[in-house]
């Protein structure tokens, strides 16, 4: 099928109050167009630079978000471009992004990234420190904490996921409950393409989509 196609048979899927993201890594400024002029109101990008060269031709005709491990010194290109970065995970890269931000004239929201797995391949938070993470964050004025991130496995049996996506949304309500100033526990951004169903039967209010979107990656040299 077309990634026009494809955008609107998962649109059609997505239950009310789900907000699909467009993981566009590696996809053209002409593929990311077509799934904007399809229905997709969000894109996604790993890459600073990535990014950078997509939005000089799609510009604000969607919003962004940041999904990829964020560096400290691209923080004020990436402020500049995302409307929210979801990859927050140490309280040294929100002070960079709070004083990028300050900079701009502008408060960026985030999300905080949750190492769901406990793995120490990956980034992201451990659980049991997200809510001190979460405290600080929140002391900065130009940081709106939304919610949180997580990566569940990038392939396999979807229900291998599921103790991921359910642990992040169990960090999100202890947070919710205790109501950091500031502070609001609004999104679950979790599930890629062979798992968002499963997250989003755990409460994730954003998936980020691509290969069912734009089709396998092409393969490099």
């Amino acid at each position: 099928m077309s990634i026009a196609a494809n955008v609107k048979a998962i649109l059609a899927g997505l239950p009310p109050g789900v907000e699909l993201v467009a993981a566009a890594k590696t996809r053209t400024p002409a593929e990311i167009l077509e799934a904007v002029e399809a229905g997709v109101k969000v894109i996604g990008q790993n890459y600073v630079q990535e990014a950078a060269e997509a939005f000089a031709v799609v510009g604000r005709r969607a919003r962004w978000h940041l999904i990829g491990h964020l560096q400290k010194n691209k923080a004020k290109r990436a402020v500049e471009i995302f409307d929210i970065i979801e990859t927050i995970d140490s309280i040294g890269l929100g002070r960079e992004i709070d004083k990028r931000a300050a900079a701009a004239g502008r408060t960026v929201e985030v999300l905080i990234e949750i190492n769901s797995g406990r793995e120490p391949q990956k980034t992201g938070v451990m659980p049991d420190e997200a809510e001190a993470l979460v405290r600080t964050l929140a002391a900065l004025p130009r940081l709106r904490v939304l919610g949180l991130m997580t990566m569940g496995p990038f392939e396999g049996d979807p229900e291998d996921s599921r103790p991921y996506f359910r642990e992040t949304r169990r960090v999100r309500d202890a947070l919710a409950k205790a109501a950091v100033p500031g502070v609001e526990m609004r999104h679950l951004s979790m599930g890629m393409s062979h798992s968002w169903r499963v997250a989003v039967e755990e409460g994730a209010t954003i998936v980020r989509i691509g290969t069912a979107i734009f089709g396998p990656r092409p393969s490099r040299p």
